[in-house]
């Protein structure tokens, strides 16, 4: 008989086995992340998220960056230690197509790319926006992912994070903008519409 990861230990310490064991405990499907050494549940998304996310993805792609996708995790290893971070982006840029180094990373962890592969990570909030705000965005920074998207549905705000300082876990400079204005996004990538969310 498996383990509740809900209710029993789980003799794994590994995060990709804990998050396996949490998808394979559901009747429903789910993503977990790992995040700051805690597993976290995004609830399900509803149309707006997607379509919204999906809205600013087009505008990426329409601005010369083919190397756009969703739906793909990616982990932070650091040299000589576990798994640190485990995280899917609502919509991302990649730095470049997936290498077979890449692709032999992501066998080794079980479905995770490498998180150096991401140029720009997006989230939009989806009920717990404190994790996308606080958590999400400190492992981005630390893992020197150069710009971070974050479309903050309850506050109303969309933020674009930038020049990441991965010793302090944060970033340096930000632009921010209220829904349904162009967010300025730092050069090359051009300003993005958000005018997709409901107000």
């Amino acid at each position: 008989m498996a383990a509740d990861p809900t209710t029993e230990p789980l003799m794994s310490s590994n995060p990709i086995d804990l998050l396996i064991a949490f998808e394979e405990a559901t009747d429903v499907p789910i993503r977990p992340e790992y995040i700051e050494g805690a597993v976290c549940m995004p609830p399900p998304p509803d149309y707006d998220h997607n379509h919204g996310a999906m809205q600013l993805l087009l505008q990426l792609h329409a601005g010369g960056w083919h190397q756009v996708g969703v739906g793909c995790g990616f982990a932070t290893v650091l040299e000589g230690e576990d798994v640190q971070t485990l995280v899917i982006p609502d919509f991302y840029v990649l730095n470049r197509e997936p290498t077979e180094l890449d692709d032999a990373f992501r066998k080794v962890h079980k479905g995770w790319y490498p998180i150096n592969m991401l140029a720009l990570a997006g989230e939009v909030t989806s009920g717990n926006p404190g994790t996308d705000t606080g958590p999400e965005y400190r492992s981005y920074a630390s893992a020197g992912v150069a710009v971070y998207v974050l479309v903050n549905r309850e506050e109303k705000r969309a933020h674009a994070h930038f020049d990441p300082d991965p010793a302090a876990r944060r970033y340096r400079s930000s632009y921010e903008a209220p829904l349904g204005e162009k967010l300025p996004l730092p050069a090359p990538y051009p300003a993005l519409d958000t005018s997709a969310f409901r107000l």
